[in-house]
């Protein structure tokens, strides 16, 4: 079990936001354009088959460059040509998500390791498979309708879906929670929320994004991320590193770390060490 309970998202914040959308489809500009309106961040995983295909309602491979890259999302893999990959031999199913992160790669230039199961589907097979190909993170298609951060990032539950009749209500218990006993004593929170850019356009529901922005987004209170940006944050809480006596903590990453200790805040830098203060009987 991860010991998240000091983690603090950049800048103090409990509360974190991150979108993650499929398949490289032309009204991404839409769903992009109401994210930026609200200062939202997210990732938009793609079967890079397409860049050698023209299929009706898919970006082109320079039209998925430009729109990611200049908008300050994050791109991954979702399989060369988004194939259940339980269902695939294992060499294949490795060339599959190799091929597409190369491709990836070689349109983007630079290193992509994150991705989102084709069609939602995994096993544990195919998850060692992810491992040895390099990939980090990996979301699923199973709701948890929860605010909790993951314990297992090549298992990346979402919290829902955008069309999931408890998304407002999720988003309520993000801004709105419930006051702890203990104001240090909370842990930090995220809403995941994932979907494909054509369900709403296929459901007339354009509406949904927006209000769900309006209510979620602009705040300073709240840190709007890539998905890829929440793990590496974590990872870096993570790796801390802290003293038999819990007055020292290390810092051994290349980002710096927020956290609450015992209600004192407390920046950890980059590869350094800081002095803090813990309660007698805590440690």
């Amino acid at each position: 079990m991860k010991r998240r309970l000091f983690m603090r998202w950049p800048n103090f914040r409990y509360k974190a936001v991150t979108l993650s959308y499929d398949d490289g489809c032309t009204y991404d500009r839409t769903v992009i354009e109401i994210m930026q309106k609200y200062g939202l961040k997210g990732t938009f995983n793609i079967n890079s088959c397409v860049f050698r295909e023209n299929r009706p309602n898919k970006l082109t491979k320079e039209e998925l460059v430009e729109l990611y890259t200049s908008t300050g999302n994050e791109v991954a893999v979702h399989g060369y040509r988004h194939t259940s990959l339980p269902e695939m031999p294992e060499a294949l199913a490795t060339y599959d998500v190799l091929h597409d992160r190369e491709e990836i790669e070689a349109a983007f230039g630079h290193i992509v390791s994150g991705m989102a199961y084709a069609n939602g589907v995994f096993s544990d097979e195919v998850v060692d498979i992810l491992k040895k190909c390099g990939i980090t993170y990996a979301r699923t298609t199973v709701s948890t309708h929860s605010l909790n951060v993951t314990e297992d990032f090549l298992r990346w539950h979402p919290t829902c879906h955008h069309d999931d009749s408890e998304l407002m209500e999720l988003a309520q218990k993000l801004i709105e929670p419930a006051e702890p006993a203990y104001k240090w004593a909370r842990f930090p929170r995220l809403l995941y929320v994932w979907g494909h850019s054509y369900e709403f356009n296929n459901n007339n529901n354009w509406d949904v994004l927006d209000k769900f922005g309006e209510y979620v987004g602009n705040r300073e209170d709240v840190w709007y991320a890539t998905n890829g940006e929440i793990y590496e944050y974590v990872k870096a809480y993570d790796g801390l590193q802290f003293s038999v006596s819990g007055k020292m903590i290390y810092n051994p990453s290349a980002m710096d770390v927020y956290i609450d200790y015992y209600g004192n805040k407390y920046l950890i830098p980059a590869g350094e060490t800081v002095q803090v203060e813990c309660p007698e009987g805590y440690v």
